[in-house]
């Protein structure tokens, strides 16, 4: 007996094409296109790179089909929030054009979604560090906004792309109000993780008063938050800049939580939060582990702020502007970089000092 992954044979992955664009029904298979959708079936297909929880095939430029390795029963949120968004006529999604799926547990399960692939494009954390390595390669010592690789024009526009992202999933989809009560739950929530956290990593035990303060001030809030539908993991490698716009991808959310969790209705700033944590990142992970760089966590911190209010001003342009909840967003971002903590203390070591530095400031 032979075994081997079936994807990187283009013969039997060619019949995932054909049949989406016949709409045919294989056994417990059901292949489906969106409506009016035409899909030419003659492209080959070839693996996309290594991914953690998908695998991708890309036929020919035209198409990716993302299959989902861990499967949960019921409609993935990728597939529900895609299909809406374009039928919307949103310009930040990549087209989708059709999605396998079968009954598990008796639920409709989705197994895969063909989208229009976008070659030419460019993804969002490959920019910023091309920003970032110009701005430490430079031997003057000029500011971020001076540096050849000056990025907060794309920030901005990148923030503008997700307020209309969120303006687009509050039309397309139910938006809630939540009250005071449920808030405070919200918080308590944060700092139980801040107390789980600090258990598993006893490095942010002395930075632990400063976002456990955050999450108290944000229990006092006393106000109604709006909730809506959100992206969910939202950071700079979940986003496309292609010639004319900003493509967000990868609305699944965290494929490791629990299918009601992902779909849950939330506040719009954890997106917000999470590509602000994003940008430190960007600008501190070249250095992290190397002390004697100590001269440039001067200038990342620089990049960080000018993209971070780039990011945060183009967002206002279409959206509420973020800021005006700081006490909110101020928790979210601690809260993520709680979690950022843990998990680079459990699967890279070397990075832990990117997510503590958000506790020094």
């Amino acid at each position: 007996m032979i075994g081997y992954d079936a994807v990187h044979d283009a013969d039997l992955t060619a019949h995932l094409l054909e049949s989406m664009a016949a709409g045919a029904t294989v056994g417990s298979l059901d292949f489906r296109h969106v409506e009016g959708a035409e899909i030419d079936p003659t492209p080959r297909s070839l693996v996309l790179g290594a991914e953690q929880s998908n695998t991708s095939l890309v036929y020919g430029e035209e198409y990716i089909c993302k299959l989902f390795r861990r499967l949960v029963p019921g409609v993935n949120p990728e597939l529900e929030i895609v299909t809406a968004l374009a039928k919307a006529g949103s310009t930040h999604v990549a087209e989708p054009y059709g999605w396998i799926e079968t009954r598990l547990d008796g639920h409709p399960t989705t197994l895969g979604i063909l989208q229009r692939f976008l070659p030419t494009s460019s993804d969002g954390w490959s920019l910023a560090l091309t920003s970032v390595r110009d701005l430490y390669a430079s031997e003057e010592e000029l500011s971020a906004s001076d540096a050849g690789g000056d990025f907060s024009a794309e920030s901005e526009r990148l923030g503008r792309a997700t307020g209309e992202m969120h303006t687009e999933l509050a039309t397309a989809f139910p938006t809630e109000t939540v009250d005071r009560t449920e808030v405070k739950r919200m918080a308590e929530a944060m700092l139980h993780r801040l107390d789980r956290a600090v258990e598993a990593v006893p490095a942010l035990a002395p930075l632990a008063p400063l976002p456990a303060e955050a999450f108290a001030e944000l229990a006092r809030l006393n106000q109604p938050v709006a909730v809506q539908r959100v992206h969910g993991d939202y950071h700079l490698g979940q986003v496309l800049r292609t010639l004319t716009e900003w493509i967000i991808l990868d609305f699944e959310g965290e494929p490791g939580q629990p299918l009601w969790e992902r779909r849950a209705l939330a506040s719009p700033l954890r997106d917000v939060a999470g590509m602000l944590r994003s940008f430190d990142y960007a600008a501190r992970h070249l250095l992290s582990g190397f002390a004697e760089y100590g001269g440039l966590h001067g200038r990342a911190e620089e990049w960080a702020t000018l993209n971070r209010e780039a990011f945060l001003d183009g967002y206002a342009t279409v959206h509420r502007d973020a800021r005006e909840d700081l006490i909110l967003l101020r928790a979210l971002e601690f809260d993520k970089a709680v979690y950022e903590v843990v998990y680079e203390a459990r699967h890279r070591p070397s990075w832990v000092s990117i997510p503590l530095a958000a506790f020094r400031t």
